[in-house]
């Protein structure tokens, strides 16, 4: 059965004995919310060194530190799975940042394109919801968060050996699983456009690429949070860490 002990993400390196000091919203969060008094434990990680037991050594009001015990799980990296998205509305795009992070994505790449409705983006609240939703689903790593790029510029200067997987309603096959499935094992990347989509100059740059893959998500029109999930759903269940 899965631990009832709260997790918490801190940027320390862990190992056997090593003493931890906790941000002042941690401690906030064990000792007014949770309850929690010198001698509880607790579970963290770091995205590097696996999940770890620590024990409550002292917690107040904006302090608390803590000691590592023992290593509960190894280190997991899951898989090389990007997440570029054109940013949507606050509410929507913290939807979308947890469950990309929750489907294994190890980026998440906001892009700027010409229909893009809400260009400026709050990095930290993005890397906020990310190592909620880590701590909360018992994932072992918190996704990097890049700065806004526009698509011209990442397509410039991509990685020809990563896949980019892009939702495409004019997809020449209509299977999305059969699509996949013609594909070698590679690094891979997930892009949801905007809610109007690319313009026909931008999807034609896309197409023109070798390493872009578009596929289908169906008959249905998606908003572009629901888009993200079936799309990366998709890519883990064919080419990524569900198989």
């Amino acid at each position: 059965m899965p631990s009832k002990l709260p997790r918490l993400f801190v940027k320390s390196p862990m190992h056997a004995g090593a003493e931890i000091a906790l941000s002042p919203e941690q401690a906030h969060y064990l000792g007014n919310v949770l309850r929690l008094k010198p001698g509880d434990q607790v579970l963290m990680f770091n995205g590097a060194d696996g999940e770890w037991r620590a024990r409550l050594v002292s917690i107040g009001k904006k302090k608390a530190e803590t000691i590592l015990e023992h290593r509960t799980r190894p280190q997991d990296d899951g898989p090389d799975l990007h997440y570029l998205f054109a940013p949507i509305k606050r509410a929507r795009l913290d939807y979308m940042a947890q469950k990309a992070t929750e489907m294994g994505a190890n980026l998440l790449q906001p892009v700027i394109t010409r229909r893009t409705m809400a260009e400026r983006v709050n990095t930290g609240r993005l890397e906020a919801n990310a190592v909620e939703a880590a701590e909360q689903c018992g994932i072992l790593r918190v996704p990097e968060v890049g700065g806004p790029e526009k698509l011209s510029k990442l397509l410039e200067h991509w990685d020809a050996e990563r896949l980019l997987i892009f939702a495409d309603e004019a997809a020449p096959t209509a299977s999305p699983i059969e699509a996949l499935s013609a594909q070698r094992a590679r690094p891979l990347a997930v892009l949801i456009g905007p809610e109007g989509g690319f313009e026909p100059e931008e999807r034609n740059a896309l197409m023109q690429q070798p390493y872009v893959l578009p596929i289908s998500l169906g008959p249905r029109v998606m908003r572009a949070d629901t888009a993200a999930v079936a799309c990366l759903a998709l890519v883990n269940a064919v080419l990524g860490d569900w198989r």
